[in-house]
């Protein structure tokens, strides 16, 4: 596939019809994480929320080998979306990159309680090295699973 396929495929997910990211993406997974860049590149041109939570979402999985998944997730844990927010926080959480809590101490003080919480449940796991407390904030064992591995142990 093309850049300019790419892009014009991503580009579609910028919607607030959730319908189209199933249409676009599976032609999207195979490119696995090379299509990392191109959700980065596309982010701040997106107007929906709906398709920036698409763009983190995506990027999440490769969020410990892709510095541009990384930055993404960076950039957008101060979307003006709290679900954005909650992507953003997820793919931080899952990275483990203690360079993240630069971005995410700040939301401490944001004033929307959920962003607060989510900020607090991905500084936990980047302290304790644990990207499953993102998801378990009680204790019960859930596990976030975004790639075979994190099956294991």
């Amino acid at each position: 596939m093309t850049p300019e396929a790419i892009r014009r495929n991503i580009a579609k997910l910028d919607t607030p019809d959730w319908n189209v990211n199933e249409e676009v993406w599976p032609a999207m997974k195979p490119l696995d994480v090379s299509v990392v860049p191109y959700l980065l590149e596309a982010y701040p041109s997106f107007r929906h929320w709906q398709g920036r939570v698409c763009l983190v979402h995506h990027a999440a999985r490769f969020s410990r080998r892709s510095e541009d998944a990384f930055q993404l997730g960076m950039a957008a844990a101060s979307d003006r979306s709290k679900r954005v927010r909650y992507s953003a926080c997820l793919l931080l959480a899952y990275s483990l990159n203690p360079q993240a809590l630069d971005v995410l101490r700040p939301l401490l003080s944001y004033s929307d309680r959920e962003t607060v919480e989510n900020a607090r449940a991905a500084i936990n796991s980047i302290e304790r090295q644990n990207h499953h407390l993102f998801k378990d904030r009680s204790g019960r064992g859930v596990r976030l699973i975004l790639n075979p591995e994190d099956r294991l142990g």
